[in-house]
């Protein structure tokens, strides 16, 4: 070997080395916290606490905690549990969101006592728990409005004021320039971990917060025990250090055009999924929902935003990539909005939803495919030669695999599938017996129809 040709491959050599260890070069990571192991194939249930049942008590709730555990929830959101401002407040209970004193229940509900209780149950039944967290304004007459106003932002008239060009006038903004809110706020958030055992927060309107004020009061949480944050808001830089799931609003709004407006399949995956699987962190969870409380009380039920297609948007976001939510009462049909600053109790009683809802849950809970975040299969497309109505695609994790197809059009389709990389033995989620894929496979779907297929290692 001359010695041109071993100078040429020491310098080859070198610079492979010198790249391989230089970090310039390596890839970073995203997403730096940790999600508690719980979180990894859980499922939550959004429980608005003054119209889940007549009494519209903590109490109440417990009696349904069995029910929820069976139909395969995992975390339980409780809707603001302080006490709610009186000053300018909406109707007569006022809005949840509008809170008096972030260290206290509202009587409402309950006594401490009584939440406490609650809690316990609910860890009993194997489930955990987390409050609805309002840190972006309070009450008017909050104490902290008339012992720290200088926490506060201000018009240009010196006021307090609302959270601007929003029509929430029975509200007053924060200032978190203020490290003294910030002290307090995160020892507020600190104390209900501590005091009651919960296990986290969903964080109302998230991003109007700042996202330093986030990271250091997770850090904070996380010293007292592991604990799953859910941020109201799709930001993906939330999820760094901050929060374990953000919203995903971009998916309810394509999902009901789709429904509603009979939009192109194509638009879910381009501008959507697309996106999601190329560019979003695989850590961060996506919090999939076809309700809340603010679609529910604002802009139409399940059934007037999503129609005949209800049931095939619910599978779809289920089977692909987040963690998927359960308002109250759509298990039980809920076919209206719910009032707001009014009692309102949910009508119970056994419905086709939850059947769906246990179905699904249970396939998710066990088939490592559906997991959520880092922990699931990403999702690979099926081609079909009907792609503008029929999303076909495959998830697959450490042996487990999930296959779905779904019409999501008002037309019955004939459709061809290419499953040559996945044919074999299957079981339908459905009917529970055995279906075997071919490398090609052609079926007629009826609108809206949906099929979905799993295999397990074991």
């Amino acid at each position: 070997m001359s010695r041109l040709i071993i100078a040429l491959f020491l310098f080859f050599y070198i610079t492979t080395m010198s790249q391989q260890t230089d970090s310039r070069y390596q890839p970073q990571k995203y997403v730096e916290l940790t999600n508690p192991d719980w979180v990894k194939n859980a499922t939550i249930y959004e429980l608005n606490i003054r119209q889940f049942s007549q009494e519209g008590t903590f109490k109440a709730i417990e009696k349904q905690l069995p029910r929820l555990k069976k139909m395969g929830i995992n975390i339980i959101w409780l809707m603001p549990v302080q006490p709610i401002g009186v000053i300018n407040r909406k109707g007569s209970l006022g809005s949840y969101y509008s809170v008096k004193d972030y260290l206290k229940v509202n009587p409402e509900f309950g006594t401490d006592a009584d939440f406490r209780s609650l809690v316990k149950a609910i860890h009993a039944q194997g489930m955990y728990v987390i409050l609805d967290w309002v840190a972006n304004h309070s009450s008017w007459d909050n104490t902290l409005a008339t012992q720290h106003p200088e926490w506060y932002t201000k018009s240009r008239e010196g006021k307090f004021q609302s959270t601007p060009w929003r029509d929430y006038d029975d509200i007053i903004d924060f200032d978190y320039s203020q490290p003294g809110l910030r002290k307090y706020m995160t020892e507020a958030l600190k104390f209900w971990v501590k005091e009651y055992d919960i296990d986290g927060y969903r964080c109302d309107v998230a991003s109007f917060v700042p996202i330093d004020f986030w990271e250091n009061a997770r850090k904070e949480l996380d010293e007292i025990k592991p604990v799953f944050m859910l941020a109201e808001a799709k930001d993906k830089e939330l999820h760094r250090k901050a929060f374990d799931a953000t919203y995903n609003w971009t998916l309810w709004n394509i999902l009901h055009q789709i429904a509603i407006n009979n939009k192109s399949v194509k638009t879910l995956g381009e501008a959507y999924i697309a996106e999601h699987v190329s560019i979003f962190p695989k850590e961060g969870i996506r919090m999939n929902f076809i309700d809340n409380h603010d679609k529910n009380s604002w802009e139409g039920n399940q059934y007037s935003n999503f129609g005949p297609a209800l049931k095939a948007v619910t599978v779809f976001t289920v089977m692909m990539d987040g963690m998927p939510l359960v308002y109250s009462g759509q298990e039980a049909g809920l076919d209206r909005s719910l009032l707001f600053f009014e009692r309102d109790p949910i009508e119970w009683k056994k419905h086709e939803n939850e059947a769906l809802y246990t179905t699904l849950f249970a396939l998710k809970h066990k088939n490592q495919a559906l997991w959520n975040g880092k922990y699931g299969g990403e999702m690979v497309r099926i081609m079909n030669d009907k792609m503008d109505q029929i999303i076909s695609f495959v998830r697959e994790k450490n042996g487990d695999k999930v296959i779905t197809f779904i019409n999501l059009s008002m037309e019955k389709v004939q459709v061809n599938f290419d499953t040559s990389y996945d044919s074999g033995n299957y079981t339908n989620l459905f009917t529970g017996k055995p279906q075997r894929i071919s490398e090609k496979m052609t079926i007629t779907m009826e609108p809206w129809e949906y099929l979905v297929l799993h295999q397990s290692k074991d």
